[in-house]
């Protein structure tokens, strides 16, 4: 997609003529060798990734070995998938993209996309996936294992409760490749900023200062063995395991912490990094899907906070809110008692009922604007204690396709105060339906595009969907008679639009940490915990934050172009079949959207 075209609307529209009704296109000559290849990379990165297998519900019968492994965390690991990436490559660009459909042709283009991102990334021999630190409070096993054995690893039988163990126990080497790789690039120049590594020795004491029968793994692997009728001795199993494998592993890390927390530096953009400038331009692009300068970046996000404000002031000064900044007057709505859950369990409780019920009130209305609603369910959920230090406010996780678990809207409630009651219907929306649940069991639920695709992800497309839901339930008059709901939908759109101006602000135009903290709050009026926890994940996932408002941005503008076309024989749920064809890079959305307007 050109840049200008995103700033200014239009677009590459006319750059692949598609059919106007893509999903029905009659298939080409090429098509059953593409879907037979495109499964076969399905099956082999499932083969290197056993947690995915677990979190899709496919590590079952012939890949049942799988539900015992975790992936391989060592450089040499990420080396083969490089060179996977660029076989797969190779071999796609043997079938002859003219023999295609043009359903297929949306498949061939989006897998090309996704496997020249991954070997540009490969030319930056640091970091990990979006980001140039292989352990931070966002990544890392430490981090992301005791979550996944929690949440995903089901317990059923005795063979599966042998799984769990087996992942246990790998769980230790896990965590020594992630160390190893962190030692290495720290030879290299490349190393978190000293506040990252603070918030990693917080992280690594919750799991580590504790018995181990009271650590996460041990503890909910006791639990599932209880309610599975199981014997608990696989319990005691699973606590020697931590102590004698895992606790040795924590405090090989925690030593490495220890040891770059004594050289690192406050510096907190990746242009400090060796190719630093370059990376981000590559995260930026690789989040977004649309090649951006920092310079762009920042403008974009400058006009687009200005605009929102205005609207957020309006609002806000009918409410008898008129003195100081909109950042100040949201600062205040913040503060106020009926605003606020008590910092409680049983406040914490309440407020994810409250998500529930909002959750419930959204799928009675998604029939008015989608023809398929998923057969999942999505419940929402606090996020685990142990992690809240460093987790996100709020995530979606995919249900399984077998439908043995339901897709999860985690928030995070450290602190209550961080999530004022109205600013939480428009999290909802957005994590939940019509945002990331709805969009991606759409994709996953179909049949008719290949496995690898139904579960492919670009940011610009997926966050940019689940902004644009946000505005797609006031249009539907979620807030009707509801102005402080309002606000809180615009505060949203107001937080992506800031992110514009402080990510290229860390990344770009070495702005310090402090100075970006500082910009967001004084912009959005969001509570300063939560707007420290936000500018620490920009710094550790450069671009990353860029991908809401760029996506939604584009997504509102074939939203709007094609209700102008069609006039009066508009119906959103034709708009909005187009989740069905899985996730896409903006420009192929655009080609794709604007070829069905007929």
């Amino acid at each position: 997609m050109d840049r200008r075209a995103l700033l200014a609307g239009g677009g590459a529209a006319a750059a692949v003529a598609l059919a106007p009704n893509v999903a029905t296109a009659q298939a080409g000559s090429g098509d059953a060798a593409l879907r037979a290849l495109l499964d076969r990379f399905f099956y082999d990165r499932l083969a290197e990734r056993p947690e995915q297998a677990t979190s899709l519900g496919l590590d079952t019968q012939a890949r049942a070995g799988l539900r015992s492994q975790l992936g391989d965390e060592s450089r040499s690991g990420s080396a083969r998938s490089l060179a996977r990436s660029r076989a797969e490559q190779a071999a796609l660009r043997r079938i002859d993209r003219a023999t295609l459909s043009d359903t297929a042709k949306i498949d061939y283009d989006v897998v090309d996309y996704q496997l020249k991102l991954a070997i540009q990334r490969g030319a930056f021999d640091y970091g990990s996936g979006n980001s140039p630190y292989v352990l931070s409070q966002l990544s890392g096993p430490y981090r992301s294992i005791p979550e996944f054995l929690d949440g995903q690893h089901r317990v059923a039988t005795a063979a599966d409760a042998d799984a769990y163990l087996a992942r246990l126990s790998a769980f230790a080497r896990a965590i020594d490749q992630s160390v190893a790789r962190t030692r290495e690039d720290a030879a290299k120049g490349v190393a978190p900023p000293d506040f990252v590594l603070d918030r990693m020795a917080v992280l690594l004491a919750e799991l580590r200062d504790k018995p181990a029968a009271e650590t996460t793994p041990v503890k909910g692997f006791v639990a599932k063995l209880s309610a599975a009728g199981l014997s608990p001795d696989r319990g005691a199993k699973a606590e020697a395991i931590m102590a004698s494998a895992v606790f040795p592993a924590l405090d090989r890390q925690r030593a490495l912490v220890t040891e770059l927390r004594a050289k690192a530096t406050h510096d907190a953009g990746c242009w400090r990094l060796p190719q630093g400038q370059a990376l981000y331009a590559h995260l930026a692009e690789a989040a977004s899907t649309v090649p951006l300068t920092g310079d762009e970046i920042h403008r974009l996000g400058l006009a687009q906070v200005a605009e929102i404000g205005a609207r957020i002031d309006a609002i806000l000064k009918r409410q008898g809110m008129t003195k100081g900044t909109v950042g100040e007057r949201l600062v205040a709505l913040n503060q106020r008692p009926d605003q606020l859950f008590p910092n409680t369990d049983a406040g914490k409780a309440a407020l994810v009922a409250l998500l529930d019920t909002q959750i419930a009130a959204m799928a009675k209305r998604l029939p008015e604007q989608f023809s398929y609603v998923p057969k999942a369910q999505v419940v929402a959920r606090r996020v685990p204690p142990a992690i809240e230090a460093g987790a996100p406010g709020g995530y979606y996780q995919a249900a399984t396709v077998d439908g043995s678990r339901p897709g999860v809207y985690f928030i995070n409630l450290k602190d209550t105060f961080d999530r004022p009651k109205f600013g939480l219907a428009t999290l909802s929306h957005h994590e939940a339906v019509p945002g990331h649940h709805l969009q991606v069991m759409t994709a996953l639920e179909s049949d008719s595009i290949p496995l690898i695709r139904r579960r492919s992800y670009f940011s610009g497309y997926g966050e940019g969907w689940a902004l644009y839901s946000e505005q797609l339930a006031d249009e539907m008059g979620m807030f009707d008679g509801d102005p402080l709901g309002q606000v809180g939908y615009l505060q949203s759109l107001l937080f992506r639009a800031t992110r514009l101006v402080v990510d290229s602000g860390l990344h770009a135009k070495r702005w310090s940490r402090e100075k970006a903290t500082d910009y967001l709050m004084a912009t959005t009026g969001i509570a300063q915990n939560r707007s420290q926890n936000e500018i620490d994940r920009y710094v550790v996932w450069p671009g990353q934050a860029t991908s809401y408002k760029i996506g939604h941005t584009k997504w509102v503008e074939l939203r709007d172009a094609a209700k102008a076309s069609a006039g009066a024989r508009w119906d959103p749920r034709q708009f909005h079949a187009v989740l069905s064809l899985g996730g896409m890079p903006l420009a192929v959305l655009e080609r794709v959207v604007r070829a069905r307007m007929g």
